[in-house]
């Protein structure tokens, strides 16, 4: 069974909740980070529970919703053996698992619907890390910058 961590800002949260419930009908383990409800919250401290969560159970991964998944993708990218990766459709999602080995998905609840999520979330966890050339690019994204 696959464990999945999850977690959100206020703008995700009604996603969070649809792709957790959608998560766990496809016999996931899943993990609610929070938040536990709509109200304000800042997105990089959900992005650090996912990230902290993905990089100590390396067999886990994890998706992180926001309003557009553009700032809590920034937030979770700082830890080192994260690969969250924003996308937009199922192709972007296939290819951020299959050349980049994206460990967490990160999507925007302003900028997809639930279909395309659900869409998504199929094509990412059904898609392999191809490795070969793509391993050496994963090695290379792994020692580049200053980790958290």
């Amino acid at each position: 069974m696959k464990k999945i961590y999850i977690a959100s800002d206020h703008a995700g949260f009604e996603m969070k909740e649809a792709v957790r419930a959608y998560l766990s009908s496809k016999a996931c383990e899943v993990v609610d980070m929070g938040p536990a409800d709509a109200s304000r919250v800042d997105y990089p401290d959900y992005a650090r529970k996912v990230a902290e969560a993905v990089a100590t159970d390396p067999a886990a991964s994890g998706v992180l919703i926001c309003g557009t998944g553009i700032g809590i993708s920034m937030a979770a990218n700082r830890f080192k053996g994260v690969r969250a990766a924003l996308c937009h459709d199922a192709y972007t999602a296939a290819m951020a698992r299959g050349h980049n080995d994206a460990n967490v998905l990160c999507f925007g609840a302003r900028v997809v619907g639930l279909g395309v999520a659900e869409s998504m979330i199929d094509a990412w966890l059904e898609s392999a890390f191809e490795g070969g050339r793509h391993a050496d690019r994963v090695a290379k994204i792994e020692a580049c910058g200053v980790f958290l």
